[in-house]
């Protein structure tokens, strides 16, 4: 069983921990102190919980015609095979793994003794993760491969403060990892070809499957598409064309899309739509759209409104 080691307890960090346990593997998630371990603990109970559910619901779409196309393609890995007395096995055996191979720490030293892989999953704020590498290069083993899951930024610009450049990459998640099982890899060109294969490998072991990028690209490939199509809506909200959710009914009426970007945003995050959005060069440039953005996302920050794990975003989901 590989020694997994999460750093950062946020949205796609705790779905990365839970995978990672899910398939097997030893999880620590190591956070930076109580009040960290108090914001995280919901999230993995909401996330636990809600993997079981999709679990549970998936024993309808055995045998039927769309069942192929919506089951959760992480959490069962062969749907020809599947039945629904191979589900219920599924759902007990994760019910254990969650309960015995999920543990927290907030010693960074204890926490990394003997990781296999460290999965660093702080926010998109380079401060914070450059904080991250300088305290721990020193306490990884030898043998520890680190990865980041950075949205945005590229390897290259942290590897210096790593230690392990060579053993360094990016390994990047879509959110609701267990039913979106998408994990890009992406060296710089520091990282070594054996290190890469490892990150591959490793995606594939917690059923995800891996989409090797040839170069480094700011954004990898998927939120070089969706950071911009977020960015617009928030630009048409932030400069009053339109409110959230006559601009998420556009999108999903013309579209046909399941959820708008307001929806997307809320279940993102609002923190790291914010930081996403102060790393642009205007954003401190008064009168421009972007600084009006951060500081309405600011305001909403404020107020604890962050998004579906704080119960509020840009939609209320206090409500039944």
């Amino acid at each position: 069983m590989q020694k997994i080691v999460v750093a950062g307890g946020g949205v796609l960090g705790t779905q990365i921990g839970l995978m990672c346990a899910y398939t097997g593997h030893d999880v620590t998630f190591w956070l930076r102190s109580e009040g960290s371990i108090g914001r995280t603990m919901p999230k993995i109970e909401r996330y636990s919980k809600l993997m079981l559910e999709d679990l549970a619901r998936a024993k309808a779409l055995v045998g039927t015609p769309m069942g192929a196309f919506v089951y959760p393609k992480g959490l069962i890995r062969d749907w020809k095979g599947a039945t629904p007395e191979s589900i219920d096995a599924l759902i007990e055996t994760a019910k254990k793994r969650f309960a015995e191979n999920v543990h927290i720490e907030t010693d960074m030293a204890k926490a990394v003794a003997d990781a296999d892989i460290v999965v660093e999953s702080m926010s998109e704020d380079p401060k914070a993760k450059i904080g991250v590498y300088t305290a721990m290069k020193d306490l990884l083993p030898e043998k520890t491969l680190l990865f980041t899951n950075s949205s945005t930024m590229l390897p290259s610009t942290f590897e210096k403060y790593t230690g392990r450049p060579e053993k360094y990459c990016a390994v990047h998640f879509a959110n609701t990892i267990w039913k979106n099982n998408t994990a890009e890899i992406m060296g710089h060109a520091g990282t070594a070809p054996e290190t890469f294969r490892a990150a591959v490998a490793f995606a594939d072991a917690i059923n995800m499957i891996p989409l090797e990028l040839h170069k480094e690209q700011p954004g990898y490939i998927l939120n070089s598409m969706l950071v911009p199509f977020l960015s617009a809506a928030q630009g048409l909200w932030a400069t009053g064309v339109a409110d959230v959710p006559t601009i998420d009914k556009t999108w999903k009426l013309a579209t046909g899309a399941p959820a708008g970007p307001f929806k997307i945003l809320d279940i993102v995050g609002l923190e790291t739509a914010y930081n996403i959005n102060q790393m642009k060069p205007d954003a401190q440039v008064e009168g421009t759209v972007t600084n009006l953005l951060g500081k309405l996302l600011k305001e909403k920050i404020d107020k604890g409104e962050t998004g579906v794990n704080a119960g509020k975003g840009f939609y209320d989901y206090t409500k039944k």
